[in-house]
C-alpha cells in the first residue's frame, strides 16, 4: 500500500521538480546573457542537452527508439516546444517588462485546461477551475511590486500570447505522444530539435553580421560555461523529462498548474542569491499559488494513468 502511494505521488513530485529547476534557471540565464545573445544561448543550451542525452543513449543508460509510427506525434511536440514557444517567449520578454511577461505566461494552465477539454475531452470540476484561476491570481500578486503599467508593446504582448498557446499545445501533444513514445524519447527529440534549429539560426545570424570568428569565443568564460551546463543539463534534460513524465501519468491540467510555481521559486532565488527585496504582497501571492496547485490536485479529472486514445 505504501509503495502504491509513493508511486502515485511520483508524477506530482516530477512536476514540482521541473518548476523548481525552471525557477532557478533565470539566475543562470542572466549570467549567460552577459556574454551571449539569445540564439547563442538557446543553441548552446540545447546542444549541451542533446550531447548529454546522446552519451546516456550510447552508454545504454537510456533507451531511445524513434520509429516512423512515433515521428508524427513527436513532430507536433517539438514544433510547439522548443521551437515556437522559445521564439515567441524571446520576442515577448524582450518587448515587455518582466512582470507583464510573468502574468501572461501564467495563463498557460488556463489555456491547457481549455485545449484539454477540446482535444482530450478532459473535464474539470468547479474546484479545479477555481484553483487554476487562483494560481494565476497568485502570479499577478507576485508581479505587482515590479509592475510597470503601459510598458508593454502590442507586438510583445501578442508574442507572449503566442507563447501561451505554444506552451499549452506542447503539453497536450506530449500527453498524446505518450501513447506511443516514452518520456525519454519525447525529451530526446525535443533536445536534438532545439540544438539543430537554434544553432542554425545563431550561425546564420553571426554570418550575416560577419561575426563568425567571435561566435565561439563568447563561450570561453567559466561562468558562462557553468550557466550553459545548468541550462542544458538541468533546465533542459532533467526539467523537461520530469514534465514529460508527469504528462504521461497525469492529466495536462494538473501538470500545467505547476508552471505557476516557477515565479515563486524565481522570486525566492532572487531574495536568497541576489539580495532582492520581497514585498508582503509577494508572500501572499506565493501562498495563493501554492493553494491553487494543491487545489487542482484534489479534484477528480480523467483517469491519470495509462495513455490517451
Amino acid at each position: 500500500m505504501m509503495q502504491d502511494q509513493t508511486k502515485s505521488r511520483l508524477p506530482y513530485v516530477a512536476a514540482a521538480l521541473s518548476a523548481v529547476v525552471f525557477g532557478f534557471s533565470f539566475l543562470f540565464t542572466k549570467t549567460a546573457l552577459d556574454n551571449l545573445d539569445m540564439f547563442q544561448l538557446l543553441g548552446s543550451r540545447f546542444f549541451v542537452a542533446a550531447v548529454f542525452m546522446l552519451v546516456l543513449r550510447v552508454t545504454k543508460r537510456i533507451k531511445v527508439e524513434i520509429t516512423a509510427a512515433k515521428v508524427r506525434g513527436l513532430l507536433l511536440v517539438v514544433l510547439f516546444q522548443p521551437i515556437l514557444y522559445f521564439i515567441f517567449e524571446t520576442i515577448g520578454v524582450d518587448r515587455t517588462s518582466a512582470s507583464e511577461s510573468g502574468v501572461l505566461i501564467a495563463l498557460i494552465p488556463v489555456a491547457v485546461a481549455i485545449f484539454a477539454g477540446l482535444i482530450l475531452k478532459e473535464r474539470l470540476s468547479f474546484w479545479q477551475w477555481l484553483s487554476i484561476w487562483a494560481s494565476v491570481a497568485g502570479v499577478v500578486l507576485i508581479s505587482l511590486p515590479r509592475f510597470q503599467g503601459g510598458t508593454g508593446q502590442l507586438a510583445g504582448i501578442l508574442a507572449l500570447l503566442g507563447a501561451v498557446l505554444a506552451g499549452a499545445l506542447y503539453q497536450i501533444f506530449s500527453k498524446k505522444a505518450s501513447g506511443k513514445s516514452s518520456p525519454v524519447e519525447v525529451t530526446y527529440m525535443m533536445m536534438w530539435t532545439g540544438a539543430w534549429f537554434f544553432n542554425l539560426l545563431g550561425f546564420l545570424k553571426a554570418a550575416l553580421a560577419s561575426e563568425l570568428s567571435t561566435y565561439l569565443a563568447a563561450f570561453m568564460g567559466l561562468d558562462t560555461l557553468w550557466a550553459i551546463s545548468y541550462l542544458g543539463i538541468l533546465s533542459s534534460v532533467v526539467a523537461f523529462f520530469c514534465m514529460n513524465y508527469a504528462l504521461s501519468r497525469l492529466t495536462p491540467s494538473k501538470v500545467a498548474v505547476f508552471i505557476n510555481l516557477t515565479p515563486v521559486i524565481s522570486v525566492m532565488a532572487g531574495v536568497f542569491f541576489r539580495s532582492e527585496s520581497f514585498a508582503p504582497v509577494q508572500i501572499l501571492g506565493a501562498a495563493v499559488v501554492l493553494l491553487g496547485v494543491w487545489g487542482v490536485g484534489q479534484g477528480n479529472g480523467e483517469r491519470e494513468s495509462g495513455h490517451p486514445e
